[in-house]
């Protein structure tokens, strides 16, 4: 990890080298979410997202689930089906209408992916004291709130 001198800039007042600080370490945390505690979107994401709503999910509601593009799912999902993790059909009722289901390797796949994530998900704050981890939780929605309300 850089320290914060190789990322400060010596002009910065102590506020400034501070959030430059904070925000180099939550793009860290981030990168690390990502890459290690299986990101937000992706085949992973989708297959878990698939077998908690029982195996099948409209294509429709993949889309808005995850605020994709509808071209940008569809290609995710091609290579998935290509795979053999999906299967892809037409509902009978509304032909324009995709509804996305996993197949027995999917299914397998979106076990194992849980089960990683839930490994992850009870290891990742354990260097926090429980109050801790409240105090950050706490922060964390502080901050949530204040830029989505800048967003708006």
């Amino acid at each position: 990890m850089r320290n914060q001198e190789e990322t400060s800039n010596p002009e910065d007042t102590p506020e400034e080298a501070r959030a430059r600080a904070i925000l180099e370490l939550l793009g860290f945390c981030g990168h690390y979410l990502h890459f290690h505690g299986g990101g937000r979107s992706g085949k992973a994401s989708l297959l878990c997202t698939i077998a908690k709503s029982g195996g099948v999910m409209s294509q429709q509601e993949l889309r808005m689930r995850f605020e994709l593009k509808p071209g940008s799912l569809s290609e995710i999902l091609a290579k998935m089906e290509a795979a053999g993790m999906i299967e892809r059909t037409r509902s009978p009722e509304d032909r324009r209408q995709l509804f996305v289901k996993l197949t027995p390797q999917g299914t397998e796949l979106a076990a194992r992916e849980q089960e990683e994530r839930s490994a992850f998900r009870h290891e990742a704050f354990a260097t926090l004291s429980a109050e801790e981890q409240e105090q950050l939780l706490g922060m964390l929605q502080k901050i949530r709130v204040s830029w989505e309300e800048r967003r708006d």
